[in-house]
C-alpha cells in the first residue's frame, strides 16, 4: 500500500480502540499472559486477497513481539483452504487482535474479489472499471486500495481532486439562468487547467453540449444501451466518456461494448460481500 505506514496505523488504531479499548475481559480472565501460540489465517472461499499489510499492522499494534509471516501477497487469487499468513507469539495478544485484523482483511478482500469479477467481465473491451466515493467513512484509503488490487482503477479520492458536476450542482446553476454549457465554461474559468472537468448528462443532446463546451469527461448517467452508444459516438474525439448508474455484473459487459472509456461502480465498495477468512489458533 502506497500510503504512509503512519496513516495506516492511525486508521488501525481507531479500529482497535473501538474493539479493545476497554480491554478483552474474556481473554484476560481465561488465558495466561505468557501462553504461547501459533495461528493460521485460512481462506474459506475463492477470491482475491487485499489487506494483508493492514492485518499485519493490526497484530503488531496490539503486541509488537508477535511474529507475522505473509504467505500470500495482495492482489493474488486465493482458493478455499489456502493459508495466507501465520502469527506466532502470545496467544492472548493474537486473540485480542484477531477480530479487527479479520474484519479489515475480509472486507478488503471482498472488494478486491468483486472488482476482479467486473474487470473480467469487460476484459474483451477497452473500458476501465472505476470505483466511486461511496465508501465507508474513514476507510476510503483502504477500500480504494482494495479496488486496485482487484484490477480496477480509482476515481477521484476526494472532492478536491477533480471537478465533477452532478445534477444538484446543475440545478443550483440553472436557477441562476445558466445553461449546461455555461456551467462547464464557468468551471473551466475557475479551475486550474491540470484539473479535469467532468459533468453528468442524461441525454445525447446534453452530452454533445458538454463536449462542445470543453468538458474533459462526460458522465452518461442511467442511460439505456442504445442512448449510450449514440452519446459515445457524438462526443468521441472531444471528450472521454464514463458510464454510471445501476450497472450490475450482468449488464456491465453490454455497457462496455458501447465504447465508453470507463464505468464507475458504487457497489464495489458500498455493498460488497466480505470474503470468508478465518483464524485458527494452536497452543505451544
Amino acid at each position: 500500500m502506497k500510503a504512509s505506514v503512519s496513516r495506516i496505523k492511525s486508521i488501525v488504531a481507531k479500529a482497535l480502540e473501538e474493539d479493545v479499548g476497554q480491554g478483552d475481559i474474556t481473554t484476560e480472565s481465561l488465558i495466561p499472559p505468557n501462553l504461547q501460540g501459533k495461528a493460521s489465517m485460512l481462506v474459506k472461499s475463492r477470491g482475491v486477497l487485499a489487506g494483508i499489510q493492514v492485518a499485519e499492522i493490526t497484530f503488531s499494534q496490539v503486541d509488537s513481539s508477535l511474529r507475522f509471516e505473509r504467505l500470500v501477497q495482495d492482489g493474488m487469487a486465493v482458493e478455499p483452504g489456502e493459508r495466507i499468513a501465520t502469527i506466532e507469539g502470545k496467544s492472548a495478544s493474537i486473540l485480542k487482535a484477531e477480530r479487527v485484523a479479520l474484519n479489515f482483511l475480509q472486507h478488503l478482500s471482498g472488494i478486491a474479489t468483486e472488482t476482479a469479477k467486473y474487470v473480467e467481465a469487460v476484459s474483451e473491451t477497452e473500458a476501465k472499471i472505476l470505483d466511486t466515493r461511496k465508501t465507508t467513512p474513514g476507510l476510503r484509503l483502504f477500500e480504494k486500495y482494495a479496488v486496485k488490487m482487484g484490477g480496477g482503477q480509482n476515481h477521484r479520492k476526494n472532492l478536491g481532486e477533480q471537478v465533477l458536476i452532478k445534477d444538484n450542482h446543475l440545478e443550483a446553476c440553472r436557477v441562476r439562468g445558466m445553461s449546461l454549457g455555461d456551467v462547464v465554461r464557468k468551471a473551466r474559468e475557475n479551475t486550474p487547467l491540470t484539473v479535469p472537468i467532468e459533468i453528468e448528462v442524461e441525454s445525447v443532446k446534453e452530452a454533445k453540449e458538454a463536449a462542445d463546451a470543453g468538458a474533459d469527461i462526460v458522465l452518461l448517467d442511467n442511460m439505456s444501451i442504445a442512448e449510450m452508444k449514440k452519446a459515445v459516438k457524438a462526443v468521441r474525439g472531444y471528450s472521454e466518456t464514463e458510464a454510471s448508474g445501476g450497472i450490475t455484473l450482468e449488464s456491465v459487459a453490454a455497457v462496455a461494448k458501447t465504447g465508453v472509456d470507463s464505468i464507475s461502480i458504487g457497489a464495489l465498495t458500498h455493498s460488497v460481500k466480505a470474503l470468508d477468512i478465518s483464524l485458527e489458533l494452536e497452543f505451544c
